[in-house]
Order: C-alpha cells, then structure tokens, then sequence
C-alpha cells in the first residue's frame, strides 16, 4: 500500500522504520510538526520522526495545520491508500481524513478506551494499572474513539518510569501497526466498536501536575514521580527553590513527618502521610541532577528541614 505516516516525537521512530523497512508498503511521505526549538541551547531543529523521514530520502510535509488548503492539495496528490499515525500531535480534521481510501490509523499507547488522550503510559503509571499495551484503531473526529483493529499488552513493572514503558510499548506498538497495515491490504482485517464501559481519560499533564505532595501517601507519590519521568519531570520545593527529583524508592524507615528529609550517610530519607522514601538523583535549579546523598552533605540539611 502506498502510507503516508505521520508523527512527531522519538516514540513514534519504531513504527516510521519498521514501516520503511517493510516490503509490502511504500512510505510516500511523512507529516510531522513544524521544526521547533529543543535541547539546552534552544535551536530548531527537525523532529525525531523528520530526521529519520531525511534520513530515509522521503518527502516530509510541515503543515502548521493539517486544515491548511496547501497540505490538504499535497496530501490528495499522493494518492495514499492509508494513513497511519503515531503521535502526530495535531488533531486531522474530516477534509484530510477524507483522503486516504482507508483511512488513517492511529497508534495509540492504551487498551482502549482505557486513557483515551495526550498522556496515556504516564496515566497508567500514575494510576498503579498492572497491565496497559496499545491500540490501533481508525482515527475519527472524537478523541480516540474510533473503532479498534488490534492491540498488544504490555506488563507494568513495579519500578517502571513512563519512559521505560513508552521505550517498550513504542516497539511491541510497531509491529501491531505493521501487521494492521499488512491487514488491511489484504482485505482480512475488520475494525470493532470500542465498549462504552470502561472510558478513562489521560490528558496532557503538566508541570504544575508534576509537583509533589508529602502529605499523599508513599505509594501515591512514588506512582506519580515515575509517571512523569522523564517528562515534564517531578519535583518539590526546598528552602523555598525549586528541586528536581528523579524516581524514588519506597522504604522501612523510622516515621517521618510529610516532606521531613532524615539525611543519613549513604542516603536521603523523606517523610509522607504514610511511610517513607529514599530520595533518588536530584536536580537543584541551575544545576546538573546529583545523588541525594552528595546533595544533602552540599546543603547541610538541619534537623527537621522540609520538602514542601
């Protein structure tokens, strides 16, 4: 089939090369989000999902929408018979869905309808889930709501951080979206109506979302600095500066007040509502992200000193 794949960032790279490397599909093209500045030093720069498309010698198309008469012109005279799309970034409005003959095809990281949204593994992370996969499914105008083709599951591990999860998912996701698409080209392939039970939703979460709360229990924090690791990333006040914090991990420890630091040789120990967290690498403003404990002799933490 000729595809015209369309997606943004490092997660979406597996299915754009497993794709390429396919000897059943042509990839005509790629869609991405406009070059953008990234990195320390804040230079635009190709999407991860473009560079590989350079890489490959295919034509990317940069709408700032994809409503833009121009893109929606490029996009019919490639004559696609499928889209597929993993993490685009962009809502297709009706006129480009129109185009492909058998739609686009979305990737997306859930057990639809479970976490339907921007953030499904930090959502299922977040919420303790034991097992999550992903979906593909024909993309409509509602919000991750069209029918399914098929799906993967995927384990989550007691010390998985959203990002070692996306890492797997993003693989075992591109091989389901390769076979859908060796599906639908050969006719055998039907989509099912997603259930009505079971809706959940995971939006974007930001950097406010991302701020600790000691006064919620261990469990409940740990979950959520795991969930936004690496993005946008957890963290907590100390004398009134911002501090990063990487993954924690929960401990027996004498008991702490919420956010009451218990500095100790080897380690750094913080308080909750119930139970206690050795504290992981930190990243004080301005600086490179460090052991707990090298950060805690640097400061000198005084005897009931807070995280707030």
């Amino acid at each position: 089939m000729r595809l015209v794949f369309a997606g943004t960032p490092a997660p979406a790279v597996p299915a754009l090369r497993a794709l390429l490397a396919s000897d059943r599909h042509e990839v005509v093209a790629v869609v991405t989000r406009p070059d953008a500045p990234a990195g320390r030093g804040r230079r635009v720069a190709r999407s991860a999902v473009g560079a590989v498309a350079d890489e490959a010698g295919v034509p990317v198309l940069t709408p700032a929408r994809p409503s833009e008469p121009e893109f929606l012109d490029a996009l019919r005279a490639l004559e696609p018979d499928c889209c597929p799309v993993v993490a685009y970034g962009a809502l297709v409005p009706r006129a480009a869905l129109d185009v492909p003959r058998l739609g686009w095809v979305n990737l997306h990281f859930s057990l639809l309808p479970a976490w339907r949204g921007a953030a499904p593994v930090q959502a299922a992370v977040r919420a303790g889930d034991d097992i999550t996969g992903a979906s593909t499914f024909r993309l409509e105008e509602g919000l991750d709501t069209g029918p399914v083709f098929g799906v993967v599951t995927e384990a989550v591990g007691p010390r998985d951080t959203a990002g070692d999860l996306l890492d797997r998912l993003a693989v075992s996701g591109a091989a389901l979206l390769t076979a859908t698409m060796d599906g639908l080209a050969d006719g055998t392939l039907d989509a099912r109506p997603q259930p009505a039970e079971g809706v959940s939703h995971a939006p974007k979460i930001t950097t406010a979302d991302a701020r600790l709360d000691w006064t919620r229990a261990a469990a409940v924090v740990d979950r959520l600095v795991r969930a936004v690791t690496p993005e946008p990333g957890a963290w907590t006040t100390f004398r009134d500066e911002r501090l990063g914090l990487g993954p924690l991990r929960p401990v027996e420890g004498a008991d702490l007040k919420p956010g009451e630091l218990a500095p100790e040789k080897r380690r750094v120990l913080v308080g909750t509502a119930a139970g206690v967290l050795e504290l992981g690498e930190v990243r004080p403003v301005g600086k490179r992200a460090m052991p707990a404990a090298d950060w805690a002799r640097g400061v000198r933490i005084e005897a009931g000193e807070l995280l707030t």
